[in-house]
């Protein structure tokens, strides 16, 4: 990679990614882009709505890019509330930026999420290949997603390439409307209040990464020898199998007192169920050597950490 756009660049992984990108290859060489203009955007910024076809092609053929990097989507509890939205962003958004990428022959990396399976498919150790019918829009879109980046690929030879995220965790930027998003609040409330009220119900095992893995994931992949690649758009990767206890156990540890309750979200916890407890992340490890370096104790230190001196520089 050496010039990339990036869409969806004001979202939750879009805005680490993309100061990623620039200490990596160059603030110059990285073009930031979202439907909306932050007030001071730092670098490159321009402004795309990607279900507007032509957009994602000129700004690549303005900018001269050779990597895509799709990022724009709805993400789960948002799609549920508006699924036809969902669709015309997840899936409008996806062609186009494909076809811009087809046209003008580009690398091109998108994610798609365990949100890909569903309540059919196996919960522990979910295979890298296996039943995928999942039950919510977003899944819906991540599965079609992943068949159309395999479809671009074989068809026109583009260099598509993609994970399916756990959830994401991250002191940087809010949540967005995830399934997964109290895996953050929890950090943010044991500061505040310590305490926390979790929409999610004990027991309930999803999987989730820290962001800095998540970026080097995607780095990394772009970076591998294409040769390599088998599975191309949907390697699982993870670094942590937990349910809401695990979290509050690990922030005690360095908050002692902290306390976890729980008012259950049916919307949410209902997404939560058709998803697997845990998944197997072989076939990326074998592929590209991918590796998380984080685990729930290690994460939650930094997490805390990063989160008190986050709030101490706002109240200043």
């Amino acid at each position: 990679m050496k010039k990339i756009l990036v869409t969806g660049a004001l979202g939750q992984i879009g805005s680490e990614l993309t100061e990623k990108l620039r200490s990596t290859y160059g603030e110059d060489n990285i073009i930031a882009s979202d439907i909306r203009r932050p007030e001071n955007p730092s670098g490159i910024f321009e402004e795309i709505d990607v279900t507007k076809e032509k957009e994602i092609y000129e700004i690549s053929k303005k900018y001269n890019v050779d990597t895509i990097i799709h990022l724009a989507a709805l993400l789960s509890a948002k799609a549920e509330a508006f699924p036809k939205v969902a669709w015309e962003i997840n899936m409008g958004g996806l062609v186009n930026a494909l076809e811009a990428a087809k046209q003008l022959d580009l690398k091109f990396f998108t994610p798609s999420s365990i949100g890909a399976f569903g309540p059919s498919t196996p919960k522990d150790n979910t295979p890298q290949d296996t039943l995928q019918r999942p039950t919510t829009m977003y899944g819906v879109n991540k599965v079609a997603g992943e068949l159309l980046c395999d479809y671009y690929f074989s068809r026109f030879g583009v260099d598509t390439r993609g994970v399916r995220f756990p959830g994401l965790i991250s002191y940087v930027t809010a949540p967005g409307g995830g399934t997964t998003d109290y895996a953050v609040e929890v950090y943010y409330e044991a500061i505040r209040k310590g305490a926390y009220t979790s929409y999610i119900a004990q027991g309930t095992h999803m999987d989730m990464m820290y962001m800095p893995d998540a970026l080097n994931a995607i780095i990394q992949l772009m970076e591998a020898n294409p040769d390599r690649l088998k599975h191309r758009n949907a390697f699982n990767i993870t670094a942590v199998s937990a349910a809401p206890e695990h979290f509050a156990s690990s922030i005690r540890k360095q908050i002692p007192n902290f306390e976890m309750g729980y008012q259950v979200d049916p919307v949410r916890q209902g997404i939560a169920e058709s998803w697997p407890d845990s998944i197997n992340a072989d076939a990326a490890k074998e592929e590209w050597g991918f590796e998380a370096a984080y685990d729930i104790d290690n994460m939650t230190v930094d997490m805390l950490e990063k989160i008190r001196e986050k709030l101490k520089k706002d109240s200043a």
